[in-house]
């Protein structure tokens, strides 16, 4: 388990601080109704897979689904639901495969792993490259990827 002794006054944690290997899983989060009409108002994506109900009905899925850049947003916060906050500076890059529908009324989660740290040429910060799983309630992967964050050093 990890000790948080010396953390940032806020808890969020320092590059040195994080280790390389340690895993943390999040609460779930239920996925609604009015999350995808939200989501597809704010995105501008109307698209019939997230907003007609009767044509879904014959598809493959049977019902609409929740646009996979909506889970990949929800996911984001379940991160910090974990309680490991990290005192990050940016969001540097992402690999990101799609691999279920995510459906109303499913409740999702997001397990993660460091998979990988490094310093860079600046003293004040490095790159921290976190692998992430969102499963849902029957513990099938829906979306998976990694995340590269660069996260402040711990002041000298």
């Amino acid at each position: 388990m990890l000790s948080y002794a010396g953390m940032t006054p806020s808890g969020r944690r320092y590059f040195e601080e994080i280790e390389v290997g340690e895993e943390f899983e999040s609460p779930g989060r239920t996925v609604t109704e009015t999350d995808i009409v939200l989501f597809a108002g704010l995105s501008g994506d109307y698209n019939v897979l997230h907003t007609d109900a009767e044509f879904m009905k014959k598809s493959i899925f049977g019902e609409r689904i929740a646009h996979g850049l909506l889970g990949l947003a929800i996911q984001s916060g379940l991160f910090y639901r974990t309680g490991r906050v990290f005192a990050t500076l940016a969001f540097v890059g992402l690999k990101w495969k799609f691999k279920g529908p995510i459906k109303i009324g499913d409740t999702i989660r997001l397990r993660t792993r460091v998979a990988s740290k490094r310093e860079t040429g600046k003293t004040d910060r490095g790159l921290v490259v976190v692998e992430r799983t969102v499963l849902n309630q029957r513990d099938e992967v829906v979306q998976e990827g990694e995340t590269e964050l660069m996260v402040e050093r711990r002041p000298a």
